[in-house]
């Protein structure tokens, strides 16, 4: 089955595979630094919760560190889920499919829906960090964080690493459309 426009004639195999590798090892770098998060994460709590119920004692800027940790590994780690078929996915038709059925749902999935969507947030996003960031924002609340644009702006930065990976399981669909996908990082979808 070939693809009815072929992107392989105007777009060099040799562009699309090293694409693919060069998000593809960013991403995972970027995920195994980013999973260092959860066990931050755990110990935030645990010290909260430590501190909470055995001491009487609560800090709003610990209870801060528990969503900003949290938020950080959620929008960060998006294309490291993305890569390794972590997200979230409705999986009753799609596993009927063969692989290339399966490229070409991806394909029109993330054309239609993942680089637009992913577009905007980034786009949209970048006011939202530089207004916080022009004004020196900080947690409204008593004992709060300061430096809260830090955290705002993982927001575009994840979005972008999220559009980044998206594009290789765009391109890596592509290839196994094609026939010309590599055999040697072979995935299942």
């Amino acid at each position: 089955m070939r693809l009815f426009f072929p992107v392989t004639r105007f777009v060099p195999l040799r562009f699309l595979k090293a694409y693919i590798r060069s998000i593809d090892a960013l991403t995972e770098q970027i995920g195994r630094g980013v999973s260092w998060l959860v066990l931050a994460l755990v110990l935030v709590v645990v010290y909260d919760v430590f501190t909470r119920y055995v001491l009487s004692a609560s800090s709003v800027a610990v209870q801060e560190l528990e969503w900003h940790v949290f938020s950080l590994l959620f929008l960060l780690a998006g294309a490291y889920a993305l890569k390794h078929h972590k997200h979230v996915r409705v999986d009753v038709f799609y596993l009927r499919l063969s692989r290339k059925q399966k490229a070409m749902v991806n394909i029109a999935g993330g054309l239609l829906f993942l680089v637009p969507f992913t577009v905007i947030v980034a786009v949209s996003s970048w006011n939202f960090v530089s207004t916080s960031f022009l004004i020196g924002e900080s947690s409204p609340d008593p004992g709060g964080l300061p430096y809260r644009y830090i955290l705002k702006a993982a927001i575009p930065v994840g979005f972008v690493l999220f559009l980044l990976q998206g594009i290789a399981e765009i391109f890596r669909s592509i290839l196994v459309l094609s026939g010309h996908e590599d055999t040697t990082n072979r995935r299942e979808h």
